[in-house]
């Protein structure tokens, strides 16, 4: 119960503190779901635990913890037609390059917190961070808009 309570605060913190600058750029999403290509970050306590293109778009996503949910920008009514997303990306990396990732689905914010990739926890004491083009989203990764060519990161983050 412990680990739910600081996972619900460190998801409402982190999209409470996001600059207010990224969610403008949320505007100038792709018009429809079409596959993109972005560049996925996975930065880990330790270093890079993935880096490298990725051919992405949203659309439903399956965690060993959170069960299935879609993960295409509709979430939270923050976008009004599917559209490529961040935890999209990494579902598509996790499964094209073979590696892991877990997520607790949160219902009352409509989205995935990420528990774990590669085998990394974020655990009490730490968070992954999710940014586009070096800036935090202020939104979960299943309602960010991205656009071809951007820079995803998932980053371990201290507390």
């Amino acid at each position: 119960m412990r680990r739910t309570a600081i996972s619900t605060t460190v998801l409402a913190l982190t999209l409470l503190a996001a600059p207010a600058t990224a969610q403008a750029r949320t505007e100038s999403h792709p018009p429809s779901n079409t596959p993109i290509k972005v560049t996925l970050t996975v930065q880990g306590p330790d270093g890079t635990l993935f880096k490298g293109k990725v051919r992405t778009k949203g659309h439903p996503v399956t965690t060993p913890t959170g069960g299935t949910h879609p993960c295409d920008g509709t979430n939270a009514g923050a976008h009004p037609s599917p559209v490529p997303t961040p935890t999209a990306a990494l579902d598509d990396a996790a499964r094209t390059h073979g590696f892991t990732w877990d997520g607790t689905w949160y219902p009352s914010f409509d989205d995935f917190l990420v528990d774990s990739i590669k085998s990394t926890p974020a655990g009490p004491s730490a968070y992954w961070n999710i940014s586009v083009n070096n800036t935090p989203t202020p939104v979960g990764g299943c309602q960010f808009a991205l656009n071809p060519g951007d820079a995803v990161a998932f980053t371990w983050t201290a507390l």
